[in-house]
């Protein structure tokens, strides 16, 4: 290792202290002490002695920061290579779009920034298009986190300032000025610190069974305008259903359902080894099943599977369309999706599964109000690949903000905020947090003007991917339908 290596690596959270070290052991959720919740209030307001509320504010880049490019050229390691470029691509469009293909670089630096060290289990890749709509297995809608591939048990305080800071660059985006998309941020962190501490009021039934509906949205919309906005986008969640998709995808060839390749957004991968593993997955993917489930999915048999592309920080690594059908034609969309090791877990510790996709799975679970009847994890043997499972498409929708109204981002945030602290109540210690976040505006206006000065890093960071991609240094396609 060379010097400079040297001084550019991180210590890791969990390897600064002895307590912190004995939490990521396990680097999962320990049993909760027993103490009331006034103790625990209590316990939070002591942290702002250790970590003042004001000590998030602001970001400088440390002198010993690491090559931006550097970092996302280590996190292509294992991708397709062929596939690498339409990642650099999708990331090229907008600083926005690079900060949604670089959760690696962000956990990086949250990292070096200040944290309470109470640990939740964290999104990971927490900004504002990981959110929205999707079923539930009783067919509702409802609001929630909707991306679980890098969760982890980590600081609560880095999923809110990548959330906050994405509100910013995205509003930016939209060619807002930084006041009003600070206050964007600032709106966000609200909603997030006083649902909190409405949720360290509940008992940990009502925490578990909160959740958005989208009932609840219609009712929250302050006027006809943002009703009607909310009814289309409720009526285009619906339809974005398996079956609605397989047409665009799909056809017959010699009088069996096909996926239709598309390179290099969707294509077949032919062999005798590749089947063989396909059969394998299958097998595996259908044993991390409960078994009223795997009743279900019996009634199923695999047609066709093929790589698609999905993303901007997933492009690259291997993800399968599956379709099956039923004896009487039928048809079900699963996607397989290879689960590498979390972006946080250099900083904030191992995870207890020794398999990726069981993480994935394990946190979306813990995370989410409501998950996918099909959801489901694999290691497939010949390759040691993991791979979580979930229905394609299953009317999953996230709110299109190009065009929105400042109005809209203000109303976005606040549900995001509020989902982010219902998924961080259902691992973590809601009345510790809410303890040290407290009643005051201190903390919003602090990662306030964090996410303004991150959205600042990111514009310079998005840029030297367009410098590295001018000089030849990274190769970047730009897609023909984007």
């Amino acid at each position: 290792m060379t010097s400079n290596e040297k001084k550019n690596k991180r210590v890791p959270i969990h390897k600064q202290t002895k307590k912190s070290e004995t939490v990521a052991a396990s680097a999962e959720h320990q049993k909760p002490e027993f103490r009331s919740r006034e103790e625990r209030i209590a316990a939070g307001k002591l942290l702002r002695e250790k970590v003042p509320r004001a000590s998030h504010a602001g970001w400088t880049a440390p002198a010993n920061r690491q090559d931006p490019i550097d970092i996302l050229e280590a996190s292509n390691q294992d991708r397709l290579p062929e596939l690498v470029p339409i990642r650099y691509g999708r990331m090229l469009r907008s600083p926005f779009t690079f900060l949604r293909g670089s959760a690696g670089l962000m956990a990086y630096d949250l990292s070096s920034t200040p944290t309470t060290d109470l640990r939740v289990q964290a999104c990971g890749d927490c900004h504002l298009l990981n959110f929205g709509l999707f079923a539930t297995p009783e067919r509702n809608l409802i609001f929630d986190i909707n991306d679980f591939d890098e969760t982890l048990t980590a600081p609560w305080e880095w999923d809110i300032k990548r959330l906050a800071a994405s509100f910013v660059v995205a509003a930016r985006d939209e060619r807002y000025s930084g006041k009003d998309a600070q206050a964007v941020a600032v709106e966000c962190v609200r909603s997030y610190r006083e649902r909190m501490r409405e949720y360290s009021k509940m008992n940990p039934l009502e925490v578990w069974y909160d959740h958005l509906d989208a009932d609840t949205l219609m009712a929250m919309a302050p006027d006809e305008k943002i009703i009607k906005s909310r009814e289309k986008l409720i009526e285009k969640a619906q339809q974005r259903i398996g079956e609605l998709l397989l047409p665009k995808i799909a056809g017959t060839v010699g009088g069996r359902h096909r996926l239709i390749d598309q390179p290099p957004i969707l294509f077949h991968v032919l062999g005798e080894e590749h089947e063989q593993r396909v059969r394998e997955a299958l097998d595996a993917y259908r044993q991390s099943l409960s078994d009223e489930r795997r009743v279900l999915f019996d009634r199923y048999r695999l047609e066709d599977i093929a790589i698609k592309v999905v993303g901007i920080g997933s492009v690259g690594t291997r993800c399968y369309a599956a379709l099956f059908f039923s004896a009487e034609n039928h048809s079900l969309l699963l996607q397989f999706k290879e689960a590498c090791p979390s972006v946080l877990e250099p900083y904030a510790g191992k995870s207890r599964y020794d398999n990726h996709a069981q993480r994935v799975v394990m946190g979306q679970r813990l995370i989410q109000s409501s998950s996918d009847i099909f959801l489901g994890w694999v290691r497939v043997p010949s390759s040691g690949r993991d791979f979580f499972v979930r229905q394609l498409r299953d009317m999953k929708m996230s709110a299109p903000l190009e065009g929105a109204t400042l109005q809209r981002f203000h109303l976005y945030a606040e549900l995001c905020g509020w989902t982010l602290a219902r998924a961080h109540a259902r691992s973590g210690d809601a009345a510790t947090i809410s303890g040290y976040l407290g009643k005051s505006d201190n903390f919003d206006q602090a990662i306030g003007s964090f996410a303004m000065a991150y959205a600042d890093q990111t514009e310079r960071d998005h840029a030297a991917l367009v410098e590295a991609v001018n000089s030849g240094r990274v190769k970047a396609i730009i897609e023909e339908n984007e």
